[in-house]
């Protein structure tokens, strides 16, 4: 099977509505997908709804943000109940995005750049946990900049004039958060970015003792030498290792559907822990 473990829609930081995305994974040859919009599970619905029209499966999950020796980190959870302390969380990350729009608007503004939160709401779909990436394309709307990555280089990115930070997981209570809900954890393009600083092997072997379940082997942040060592370590601590695109539609270049690809095995090992947990499949 073709099997892409790490996509995007709109109802987070994506380019394509839950539908559409499965649409195209469809026409992209995948067999199974997983939407994991940051910090919600909103867009699963649709998205599983669309499928059933498609012939392809999609399985439930999100990306947390989290925090490790205060450097932001991504964990993957699949197939978590919504109807436990993971809801709780989420509800505290998507109020305190919402607290720190109006202090990024004001930032951009005493910098010299007219925008306002209306100007953000206006290109985010409803509902949307507003973050950075809607930011940008507000600023592309409005022709302050061409491009997403333009946005980030001169305005969002961190120790840029429109950053504000908000507050995140700590990365050991996210593990335990999404097992907890019943989910399998597995850490995000640990290697890729800032990450890297931090969460080096020793790291990741005590996250694997203490519940994390899973590794982000193959991914377009990790270069060849990189999915070597990665996979190396996950073999030694029992981690399952997988691979995915990080699809956002046209919110991101180079991450195309399909563009790294999870094994049969792996995907089995995961639906086996989200049973046995009494997650949902």
């Amino acid at each position: 099977m073709r099997i892409d473990l790490h996509t995007h829609s709109r109802v987070s930081d994506g380019t394509d509505s839950p539908a559409e995305l499965v649409a195209a994974a469809a026409l992209a040859g995948l067999d199974v997908v997983a939407l994991t919009d940051h910090d919600t599970m909103g867009g699963v619905a649709e998205a599983q709804t669309a499928s059933e029209q498609l012939g392809i499966k999609v399985l439930g999950g999100l990306e947390l943000t989290c925090q490790y020796d205060s450097v932001t980190v991504h964990l993957l959870g699949y197939g978590c109940q919504a109807d436990t302390p993971l809801q709780d969380a989420l509800d505290e990350l998507r109020d305190d995005r919402l607290r720190r729009m109006p202090k990024m608007v004001a930032a951009l503004n005493a910098a010299g750049v007219e925008i306002g939160v209306s100007d953000v709401e206006a290109v985010a779909r409803p509902g949307a946990t507003l973050g950075r990436p809607h930011v940008a394309d507000a600023l592309v709307a409005l022709g302050v900049v061409a491009d997403r990555q333009e946005a980030f280089d001169k305005w969002l990115d961190i120790g840029r004039p429109g950053y504000v930070g908000h507050y995140k997981v700590p990365l050991a209570e996210g593990v335990a958060t999404i097992t907890g809900a019943g989910g399998v954890a597995v850490l995000a393009h640990a290697w890729g970015r800032e990450s890297r600083s931090v969460l080096t092997s020793d790291v990741i072997r005590g996250l694997a003792v203490s519940g994390l379940d899973g590794l982000e082997v193959d991914h377009q942040l990790h270069d060849a030498d990189t999915r070597v060592t990665l996979r190396a370590l996950a073999n030694e601590c029992g981690l399952i290792p997988t691979g995915s695109s990080d699809y956002h539609g046209t919110g991101k270049v180079n991450h195309d559907l399909g563009c790294n690809l999870t094994s049969d095995a792996s995907f089995e090992a995961i639906k086996a822990l989200i049973i046995q947990r009494g997650g949902r499949i």
